[in-house]
């Protein structure tokens, strides 16, 4: 390979505002019902807060370090090429805005402002901010003599006020009240019924400023302007040996409220007075941070934009299917004591897998529960089982994970409510997050116990599950199930070193086991026999296995790659990666299932992951990659992947100019994966119940056999 790794690996910063890209393509696309497509806008707009809080704010101290340290490094040449590419794609993200806006208006859909209300709109208004929204809403007046910066909530849009009178200028702070009331508003009907009017909780605010200031300031004349302050995410969670992980937590929380800010988006129609006041009271002197944009911010919110309109402006609704393999026994554990079973969400109903934790929770054989948890919904129901568990006397042990990024707080409670219930509560290794995605059950049947496990690539998580596409194995297979059991005794015990004979374990040996799986698609290569690896993958990022990837490739192995987000490899280099084929599905649904398949002689090795191939998922993390073993369940699943492999609708080829285009079509039949994969796991369990109907009147018609023969015998013989 060349010596010039500039032009080996693509910066995985520049890699994800390519993948971001590829989500506003989503709102470009006419194909895309128009709501949907406006609620892609929001999903762009919470990507790039995550973006900045997290991947800037890191760049950001690299180049602090490097001024440190008087050292050499491309920080600087980074973020000059991120602040470029992010201009670009706000300027292009306005463009499509305003599109989308004109739009609604044909589809008799108004979004105003506050300037084009009617005068029964604007007392209804008036009426409606007095009695439900001026309650939560409390302006901070700007003050010398007060840090303004450490009383800024993260990511919440403000409306940065002026009062004007002779003399002076005073400011004032008002937050837009998102967590509280709903960001769009739908005014009732005047005169025409066909028109439908939405409002800006923004504009709302921007009408009544005077009923929020005026009984209490003096002045000539009002103005706002919009604002929102992003900081850097990460935090320092100082090692105190007589604090606990809890503690410790909960203190690196608090200071992140008070982090170092690392965007400052403002209306580019703000004045140029007011934008310096800004800068200063927020300690702003980089124009690295300054992001001018339009009228409106947290366009995150923009992810629930409301269809006062026909059913045509959203996605048809995809009936969330039951499973035939739960469905054929009375209770779960049967029924996965009959054969594995595989849930694909969003396609399959999450509940298979809440009903199996229920039934778990006063099931008299059940003696305990083992779960890892790392982000779980607001209301979660696993939870609540896991509590009525320990009412029955089960055993139950919950390994929540406290550094899932932005569900610290959430993540902390749950803890709490869980200990305070008698749930016995781990919070992981805390040198290593557990990323795992386990659930362990044990039972006492006939006298010995025996074990049900699930491994999947996706969380606990109701919510997430109706969104996310995600891959969940439910196996009574005796030897997976007991090295399950081994991974949360290293969690409990992490000095211990286990050896894996099924499982992948990050990072106890996860590197070398991929190496080693590559290694043979190589030398099958090498020896003139079929190779391939296909990878289905959130991220690919990490050096060393592009690399080995790279060897493959060179050695003659296909590899075709499913990458959703980063992809730090480059595709079409002569000579290095002429071999390797990357696409990106971005559709309806979050495409974050992790699969690997290695051809492996024929053999077909089929692996279901919860790690990405990034260094953190394989040296810093729990992860846990399984072997399926089912013949069927390995058929559906490379079934999926040769769907998804030949979308021509919604997959962008991942190219070394991360210019993303969609695939050619040609004339080859629409392809689109997420639809057609809904459409294949309708036939796939309308014939696994026929097949099961069929095992069961097979079974039935034998016992009544056997049951005449016997009858036969006990008949009296003729003379």
């Amino acid at each position: 390979m060349s010596p010039n790794t500039d032009k080996m690996f693509i910066d995985k910063e520049l890699s994800w505002l390519s993948f971001n890209e590829r989500v506003l393509q989503e709102a470009c696309d006419p194909a895309v019902p128009l709501v949907e497509r406006i609620r892609f806008l929001g999903i762009f707009s919470s990507n790039m807060d995550e973006f900045f809080r997290v991947r800037v704010a890191s760049v950001r101290r690299g180049i602090l370090l490097s001024s440190l340290q008087d050292g050499r490094n491309n920080s600087r040449h980074l973020m000059a090429k991120i602040q470029t590419r992010v201009l670009t794609l706000q300027e292009r993200f306005d463009t499509i805005y305003g599109e989308l806006m004109r739009e609604l208006v044909r589809r008799n859909i108004l979004l105003i402002n506050e300037s084009q209300l009617s005068e029964f709109q604007s007392q209804w208004l008036k009426l409606h901010f007095r009695d439900q929204l001026k309650r939560h809403i409390a302006p901070l007046i700007v003050s010398n003599h007060r840090a303004l910066v450490k009383h800024i909530t993260d990511n919440a849009t403000y409306l940065a006020v002026c009062l004007h009178s002779k003399d002076r200028r005073q400011y004032a702070l008002v937050e837009v009240p998102t967590k509280n009331v709903p960001r769009f508003i739908e005014l009732p009907t005047e005169k025409s019924k066909a028109k439908k009017h939405l409002i800006l909780l923004d504009n709302i605010i921007r009408h009544c400023l005077d009923d929020l200031f005026s009984p209490f300031f003096e002045y000539e004349s009002i103005d706002a302007y919009s604002m929102k302050l992003t900081r850097d995410a990460d935090f320092d969670v100082i090692d105190e040996l007589d604090q606990s992980q809890l503690e410790k937590m909960t203190r690196g929380l608090k200071k992140r409220l008070t982090a170092e800010p690392v965007r400052l988006v403002y209306d580019k129609d703000m004045p140029e007075h007011m934008l310096v006041m800004l800068k200063e009271q927020l300690g702003i002197s980089s124009t690295e941070c300054l992001v001018p944009g339009g009228r409106y911010h947290s366009f995150k919110d923009f992810i629930a934009f409301p269809n006062p309109g026909r059913k045509y402006l959203e996605n048809d609704k995809l009936a969330a299917l039951d499973s035939a393999g739960f469905q054929r026994c009375g209770n779960s554990f049967d029924a996965i004591a009959r054969g594995d079973i595989m849930l694909n969400y969003p396609y399959h109903k999450f509940s298979h897998f809440t009903e199996l934790v229920r039934q778990a929770a006063f099931d008299p054989a059940v003696k305990f529960i083992k779960i890892n948890l790392y982000r779980v919904a607001k209301k979660s129901r696993v939870m609540q089982s896991l509590i009525d568990a320990v009412k029955n006397g089960k055993q139950v042990t919950a390994v929540i994970e406290l550094r899932a990024r932005f569900d610290e707080e959430h993540n902390i409670e749950w803890a709490r409510i869980l200990a305070e219930s008698g749930v016995k509560v781990h919070h992981g290794i805390p040198s290593l997050k557990v990323h795992s995605k386990l659930c362990l059950i044990g039972r006492e049947e006939h006298g010995e116990s025996r074990l049900y496990c699930h491994v999947g690539s996706g969380n606990f998580n109701e919510g997430t599950a109706k969104v996310y596409t995600d891959l969940s194995l439910f196996t009574a297979n005796q030897e997976i199930a007991r090295e399950v059991e081994q991974v949360f005794d290293l969690i409990e015990h992490p000095y211990r070193r286990d050896n894996f004979k099924h499982l992948i374990v990050s990072p106890f040996d996860a590197r070398q086991k991929l190496i080693s799986l590559i290694d043979d698609e190589i030398l099958n290569a090498r020896m003139g026999g079929k190779a391939g690896i296909t990878l289905k993958l959130n991220n690919l990022v990490d050096e060393q296995l592009i690399g080995k990837l790279y060897d493959a490739s060179m050695a003659g192995v296909k590899i075709r790659l499913i990458i959703r987000g980063m992809c730090s490899l480059v595709p079409e280099i002569p000579g290095i990666s002429d071999n390797i084929d990357v696409i990106s599905i971005v559709d309806r649904f979050l495409e974050h299932s992790r699969v690997m398949l290695f051809h492996a002689g024929g053999e077909n090795k089929l692996f279901l992951c919860s790690a990405d191939w990034m260094s953190r998922n394989i040296d810093s993390r729990i992860e846990v990659t399984t072997p399926i073993y089912d013949p069927h369940l390995k058929q559906m699943v490379m079934d999926i992947l040769a769907l998804q492999l030949s979308d021509n609708t919604k997959a962008r080829i991942i190219n070394k100019e991360q210019s993303n285009p969609y695939r050619h079509r040609g004339n080859k039949r629409k392809v689109r994966s997420q639809l057609a994969i809904y459409q294949y796991l309708c036939q796939y369990e309308k014939l696994l119940k026929a097949r099961i109907e069929a095992e069961a009147a097979a079974l039935e018609s034998e016992s009544a056999a056997l049951a005449e023969h016997d009858d036969n015998r006990d008949l009296p013989v003729a003379s």
